[in-house]
Protein backbone atom coordinates (compact mmCIF):
# COMPACT_ATOMS: atom_id res chain seq x y z
CA UNK A 1 0.00 0.00 0.00
CA UNK A 2 1.48 3.62 -0.73
CA UNK A 3 0.71 5.00 2.65
CA UNK A 4 1.44 8.74 1.80
CA UNK A 5 -1.06 8.17 -1.11
CA UNK A 6 -3.40 6.57 1.82
CA UNK A 7 -3.32 9.22 4.08
CA UNK A 8 -3.40 11.78 1.11
CA UNK A 9 -6.76 10.85 0.23
CA UNK A 10 -8.06 9.95 3.77
CA UNK A 11 -7.31 13.85 4.51
CA UNK A 12 -8.59 15.62 1.61
CA UNK A 13 -11.93 13.57 2.26
CA UNK A 14 -12.29 15.22 6.00
CA UNK A 15 -11.58 18.61 4.63
CA UNK A 16 -14.05 18.14 2.01
CA UNK A 17 -17.02 17.15 3.92
CA UNK A 18 -16.06 20.20 6.49
CA UNK A 19 -14.48 17.92 9.37
CA UNK A 20 -10.95 19.57 9.43
CA UNK A 21 -11.54 23.21 9.71
CA UNK A 22 -7.96 24.34 10.33
CA UNK A 23 -5.17 23.90 7.49
CA UNK A 24 -2.77 23.09 10.64
CA UNK A 25 -5.00 20.32 11.56
CA UNK A 26 -5.13 18.83 7.89
CA UNK A 27 -1.32 19.38 7.01
CA UNK A 28 -0.73 17.43 10.85
CA UNK A 29 -2.89 14.61 10.07
CA UNK A 30 -1.28 14.87 6.38
CA UNK A 31 2.70 14.81 8.03
CA UNK A 32 1.71 11.42 10.79
CA UNK A 33 1.87 8.44 9.30
CA UNK A 34 -1.32 6.58 11.42
CA UNK A 35 -0.24 3.44 10.23
CA UNK A 36 3.01 3.27 12.22
CA UNK A 37 0.86 3.22 15.34
CA UNK A 38 -0.80 0.38 14.79
CA UNK A 39 -0.74 -3.25 15.48
CA UNK A 40 0.75 -4.70 12.54
CA UNK A 41 -2.32 -6.62 11.71
CA UNK A 42 -4.68 -3.48 11.82
CA UNK A 43 -2.21 -1.47 9.47
CA UNK A 44 -4.04 -2.31 6.23
CA UNK A 45 -7.12 -0.11 7.40
CA UNK A 46 -5.05 2.57 8.63
CA UNK A 47 -6.79 4.73 6.16
CA UNK A 48 -9.91 4.22 7.19
CA UNK A 49 -11.72 6.60 9.35
CA UNK A 50 -13.27 4.57 11.83
CA UNK A 51 -11.62 4.05 15.31
CA UNK A 52 -9.55 0.79 15.83
CA UNK A 53 -8.21 -1.48 18.60
CA UNK A 54 -4.32 -1.82 19.89
CA UNK A 55 -3.67 -3.06 23.29
CA UNK A 56 -4.89 -3.69 26.83
CA UNK A 57 -8.88 -3.01 25.82
CA UNK A 58 -8.44 0.37 24.38
CA UNK A 59 -8.69 1.97 20.89
CA UNK A 60 -7.31 4.45 18.69
CA UNK A 61 -9.54 7.29 17.91
CA UNK A 62 -10.95 8.28 14.29
CA UNK A 63 -9.16 10.25 12.37
CA UNK A 64 -11.99 12.07 12.30
CA UNK A 65 -12.48 12.96 15.49
CA UNK A 66 -8.44 13.72 16.08
CA UNK A 67 -9.49 16.36 13.25
CA UNK A 68 -12.20 17.73 15.51
CA UNK A 69 -10.51 17.51 19.05
CA UNK A 70 -7.31 19.68 17.44
CA UNK A 71 -9.29 22.31 15.85
CA UNK A 72 -11.18 22.83 18.91
CA UNK A 73 -8.09 23.36 21.13
CA UNK A 74 -7.17 25.88 18.81
CA UNK A 75 -3.56 25.55 19.41
CA UNK A 76 -1.14 27.61 17.89
CA UNK A 77 3.23 26.49 17.55
CA UNK A 78 4.83 26.67 20.56
CA UNK A 79 1.65 26.14 22.74
CA UNK A 80 2.45 23.70 25.63
CA UNK A 81 -0.20 20.54 25.55
CA UNK A 82 -1.61 18.26 28.48
CA UNK A 83 -2.97 14.68 26.89
CA UNK A 84 -4.57 12.22 29.06
CA UNK A 85 -4.83 9.21 27.35
CA UNK A 86 -1.46 8.35 25.33
CA UNK A 87 -2.70 4.84 23.69
CA UNK A 88 -0.58 4.18 21.29
CA UNK A 89 0.28 7.65 20.58
CA UNK A 90 -1.07 8.66 17.29
CA UNK A 91 -3.42 11.48 18.77
CA UNK A 92 0.19 13.24 20.74
CA UNK A 93 1.72 13.09 16.96
CA UNK A 94 -0.62 15.21 15.84
CA UNK A 95 -0.30 17.25 18.28
CA UNK A 96 3.13 18.00 18.28
CA UNK A 97 2.56 18.26 14.38
CA UNK A 98 0.35 21.46 15.46
CA UNK A 99 2.65 22.87 17.81
CA UNK A 100 5.60 22.19 16.76
CA UNK A 101 7.00 19.96 19.20
CA UNK A 102 8.97 17.27 16.58
CA UNK A 103 12.91 16.21 16.31
CA UNK A 104 14.89 14.95 13.92
CA UNK A 105 15.86 16.78 10.55
CA UNK A 106 13.24 18.94 10.96
CA UNK A 107 14.84 20.45 15.01
CA UNK A 108 16.69 23.42 13.47
CA UNK A 109 12.75 24.52 12.09
CA UNK A 110 11.07 23.48 15.48
CA UNK A 111 13.11 23.98 18.09
CA UNK A 112 12.82 20.08 19.72
CA UNK A 113 11.71 21.20 23.04
CA UNK A 114 8.86 19.05 24.83
CA UNK A 115 5.66 20.90 24.33
CA UNK A 116 3.45 17.37 24.20
CA UNK A 117 2.47 16.10 27.71
CA UNK A 118 0.63 12.77 27.78
CA UNK A 119 -0.47 10.64 30.71
CA UNK A 120 -1.23 6.82 30.21
CA UNK A 121 -3.04 4.88 32.61
CA UNK A 122 -1.55 1.33 31.41
CA UNK A 123 2.48 0.93 31.59
CA UNK A 124 3.00 -1.23 28.60
CA UNK A 125 0.67 1.26 26.06
CA UNK A 126 2.94 3.81 27.94
CA UNK A 127 6.23 2.58 27.13
CA UNK A 128 5.23 1.04 23.59
CA UNK A 129 4.31 4.78 23.17
CA UNK A 130 7.30 6.35 24.02
CA UNK A 131 9.73 4.43 22.40
CA UNK A 132 7.34 4.81 19.08
CA UNK A 133 6.92 8.83 19.51
CA UNK A 134 11.03 8.79 19.69
CA UNK A 135 11.63 6.88 16.91
CA UNK A 136 9.45 8.53 14.70
CA UNK A 137 10.79 12.13 15.78
CA UNK A 138 8.35 13.47 18.28
CA UNK A 139 9.22 15.05 21.41
CA UNK A 140 6.13 14.22 23.52
CA UNK A 141 6.97 13.23 27.38
CA UNK A 142 5.01 10.31 28.30
CA UNK A 143 4.58 9.64 31.92
CA UNK A 144 2.14 6.42 33.75
CA UNK A 145 -0.28 7.62 36.20
CA UNK A 146 -4.05 8.53 37.01
CA UNK A 147 -4.91 11.11 34.34
CA UNK A 148 -7.17 12.58 36.63
CA UNK A 149 -4.59 13.91 38.17
CA UNK A 150 -2.81 15.38 35.59
CA UNK A 151 0.72 16.44 35.59
CA UNK A 152 1.02 19.44 37.93
CA UNK A 153 4.20 19.17 37.87
CA UNK A 154 4.70 20.67 34.01
CA UNK A 155 1.18 23.37 34.39
CA UNK A 156 0.12 25.42 33.38
CA UNK A 157 -1.01 24.26 29.83
CA UNK A 158 -1.94 26.34 26.88
CA UNK A 159 -4.50 23.67 26.50
CA UNK A 160 -5.43 19.88 27.30
CA UNK A 161 -7.43 17.25 25.92
CA UNK A 162 -8.32 13.79 27.20
CA UNK A 163 -8.66 10.87 24.42
CA UNK A 164 -10.93 8.90 27.25
CA UNK A 165 -14.34 9.46 29.15
CA UNK A 166 -14.67 10.10 32.61
CA UNK A 167 -17.89 10.95 34.00
CA UNK A 168 -17.10 15.05 34.30
CA UNK A 169 -13.46 16.62 33.03
CA UNK A 170 -11.12 15.89 36.39
CA UNK A 171 -10.74 19.58 38.00
CA UNK A 172 -6.86 18.88 38.58
CA UNK A 173 -7.11 18.79 34.88
CA UNK A 174 -8.88 21.84 34.39
CA UNK A 175 -6.69 24.14 37.26
CA UNK A 176 -3.59 22.73 35.05
CA UNK A 177 -4.91 25.22 32.34
CA UNK A 178 -3.87 28.93 31.92
CA UNK A 179 -6.30 31.26 32.06
CA UNK A 180 -8.55 31.26 28.64
CA UNK A 181 -6.68 28.06 27.72
CA UNK A 182 -9.11 25.46 27.09
CA UNK A 183 -9.70 21.36 27.76
CA UNK A 184 -11.52 19.21 25.41
CA UNK A 185 -13.12 15.72 25.96
CA UNK A 186 -15.67 13.09 26.12
CA UNK A 187 -18.04 13.06 29.46
CA UNK A 188 -20.46 10.56 30.43
CA UNK A 189 -21.49 6.60 30.79
CA UNK A 190 -21.78 3.94 27.98
CA UNK A 191 -24.40 4.88 25.60
CA UNK A 192 -24.39 8.77 26.29
CA UNK A 193 -21.30 10.49 25.94
CA UNK A 194 -20.82 13.92 24.75
CA UNK A 195 -17.66 15.87 23.52
CA UNK A 196 -17.63 19.09 25.55
CA UNK A 197 -15.07 22.35 25.61
CA UNK A 198 -14.72 24.08 28.10
CA UNK A 199 -12.61 27.28 28.81
CA UNK A 200 -11.18 28.74 31.40
CA UNK A 201 -12.19 32.21 32.75
CA UNK A 202 -9.65 34.35 34.48
CA UNK A 203 -11.46 33.94 37.72
CA UNK A 204 -11.54 30.30 37.48
CA UNK A 205 -14.82 29.24 36.99
CA UNK A 206 -15.45 27.59 33.16
CA UNK A 207 -17.38 28.22 29.86
CA UNK A 208 -18.21 24.74 28.59
CA UNK A 209 -19.39 24.17 25.33
CA UNK A 210 -21.56 20.86 23.76
CA UNK A 211 -20.11 19.09 20.69
CA UNK A 212 -22.21 16.18 20.28
CA UNK A 213 -22.72 12.40 20.67
CA UNK A 214 -19.59 10.54 20.82
CA UNK A 215 -18.28 7.10 22.12
CA UNK A 216 -14.89 6.65 23.63
CA UNK A 217 -13.46 4.24 26.33
CA UNK A 218 -14.12 4.57 29.80
CA UNK A 219 -11.28 6.91 31.81
CA UNK A 220 -9.77 4.54 34.52
CA UNK A 221 -8.41 5.57 38.10
CA UNK A 222 -6.54 4.16 40.64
Amino acid sequence: MDTTAARRRLVDGLVSRGAVDRDATADALRAVPRHEFLPEERRDRAYVDRPLPIAAGQTVSAPHMVAMMTDLLELSPGDRVLEIGTGCGYHAAVTAEVVGATTGEDAEAHEPTGRVFSVEYHEELAERARRRLDRLGYAVSVRVGDGHDGWPEHAPYDAAYLTCAPAEIPRAVVEQVRPEGVVVGPIGGAGRQRLVRLRRRPDGTVEREDHGGVRFVPMQSD
